[in-house]
């Protein structure tokens, strides 16, 4: 399929771009048989983004394509792109991909005189797309060559001479443009937009000493597509990725079929276990026993013959190693033996885009049953509360969409009550949130969990009492006398003598 299926009678159609992310906020692709301006800064990813409009065409569709490039000469794009995993010297022996080399070649000593024409440069192109019956060609990029034009009406003439040939060899094209800031004129030249019938501008921003690449299609003329900025990122082995966070569709499957969370007595708190395309949000603060519910978590899987895959952002390996150890749970054997899979990496290492972009990547090549990210709270340093949210929206719906159980943790800055993450927004994102807490009471600091809730299920309402040792977390009897639990307060004053959870650990519940 090249076509979208967003098309109706007599609306424009469009064209697949095969760029991961691109499609869904173009609602179907690129306007088929018309030119898309494709402008940004330096360093914002506009050669990819051609490059990748043709390279996607011929890996999915057979599309043949056409590379013009006005700057780089085609030895240099050719080993630039290899790095992203593009055969181009094989797609061009193939007749899939031609280039016309358009770049200055600086040995040759050449004066231009007189008006500048570029007939000769048109008839180089209609050539090359009909010797091999292009459907996709790129040009890379406008501001090179129209340096040479002394006037602004010039340029405008100029390109729309290009755009009109480009459509009447009903081909689909993209030409790339710079621009001189992030916002401000689309174009350098300030006419390429008002002649291109599609508009679409990358940025590459600064914000906090960190880059933060954004797309936004500012205009396709005559056809629908979705508003705004959104995030990407270039991958190697990959290319361009856009993170559609905001134009995601609620249209995720629902399953009925329920999982055990890895601890029985937290199972039967949850009404019989977690659902299996579930996200649990386990929220407390430091030490309370988040990424032990992580570990029993992936153990369970395990142990119930599932794959898993542990996303670890304020822990090593090693110390992940030695953790589980301590509670029984050899996560090295279980790697071993394929069963689990531990990425460990400091969230300041990359972008938010990056990092999700690597999820999916693991989530695909892996394809875990369950997922487990500890903690969700340490990604939110690194981005914007609007950034954060989205990133959570991202990530929610990829898993949702391959019905993982999923489980993430999120640490408070309370130690002694506090609130859970509904400050970031990201609760309402999630089906069941488990609150782990610190309760002072009688000279103790003790603990207590709750499930706050879990959508399409009955769930237990009672606040616990547990308790951590070398086989992990063990839930006892429900707190008695005691009231303000999860927001710091502690046993009243007409229970004050009140022993009923004192001595629970007689009556523990132990783990699977």
């Amino acid at each position: 399929m090249t076509m979208n299926d967003y098309s109706i009678a007599g609306a424009v159609e469009k064209l697949t771009t095969g760029i991961p992310g691109f499609d869904l906020i173009a609602v179907g692709g690129l306007p088929i048989h018309r030119a898309t301006l494709v402008s940004g800064t330096a360093g914002s990813g506009k050669s990819v983004f051609a490059a990748q409009f043709l390279a996607e065409g011929i890996r999915q569709w057979g599309h043949s394509g056409v590379f013009v490039t006005f700057e780089e000469p085609p030895e240099d794009i050719r080993r630039n792109m290899a790095s992203l995993g593009w055969d181009i010297p094989a797609w061009e022996a193939a007749g899939k991909w031609v280039f016309v080399d358009a770049s200055p070649h600086y040995e040759d000593d050449m004066v231009v005189t007189g008006a500048y024409d570029l007939g000769a440069f048109l008839l180089r192109l209609q050539y090359a797309i009909g010797k091999v019956q292009a459907v996709r060609v790129a040009i890379d990029s406008l501001g090179a060559i129209f340096t040479q034009f002394q006037e602004t009406r010039a340029i405008r003439l100029e390109l729309l001479r290009i755009a009109t040939v480009m459509k009447q060899m009903q081909v689909t094209t993209v030409m790339t443009s710079e621009r001189e800031q992030e916002y401000g004129n689309i174009a350098r030249f300030g006419v390429e937009e008002f002649v291109a019938d599609n508009v679409v501008i990358l940025r590459n921003g600064l914000d906090e000493q960190i880059r933060h690449r954004t797309i936004e299609i500012l205009k396709f003329r005559g056809t629908y597509h979705h508003k705004g900025e959104y995030p990407f990122t270039v991958v190697p082995e990959e290319g361009l990725i856009v993170v559609p966070l905001s134009a995601i569709k609620l249209n995720q499957q629902s399953t009925d079929v329920r999982v055990s969370s890895g601890n029985t007595m937290l199972d039967t708190m949850c009404g019989g276990g977690i659902f299996r395309d579930s996200i649990i949000l386990v929220s407390g603060a430091t030490g309370t026993g988040k990424t032990l519910m992580v570990t029993e978590f992936t153990a369970g899987g395990v142990n119930s013959g599932e794959r898993c895959l542990l996303l670890a952002f304020e822990e090593s390996r090693e110390q992940l190693y030695r953790n589980a150890k301590g509670w029984g749970v050899d996560y090295q054997q279980m790697e071993e033996s394929g069963s689990l899979k531990i990425i460990s990496a400091y969230p300041e290492n990359a972008t938010l885009e990056d990092h999700l972009a690597t999820i999916k990547s693991q989530i695909e090549r892996f394809k875990p049953d369950r997922l487990a990210l500890d903690s969700i709270s340490a990604l939110e340093r690194i981005t914007s509360a609007k950034g954060f949210r989205e990133f959570v929206i991202g990530i929610a719906s990829f898993v949702k969409g391959h019905q993982l159980a999923a489980l993430f943790t999120a640490t408070t800055p309370d130690l002694i009550g506090g609130k859970s993450v509904t400050d970031a927004h990201i609760s309402t994102l999630t089906d069941s949130i488990v609150l782990l807490r610190y309760v002072e009471s009688e000279g103790q600091i003790r603990r207590a969990i709750t499930v706050l809730k879990m959508r399409g299920s009955m769930h237990e309402k009672l606040i616990r009492e547990y308790f951590i040792d070398g086989q992990g977390m063990h839930i006892g009897e429900p707190f008695g006398g005691h009231v303000n639990l999860l927001t710091g307060g502690g046993v009243t004053p007409a229970h004050a003598g009140n022993t009923d959870c004192v001595n629970w650990q007689s009556k523990k519940t132990t783990t699977i």
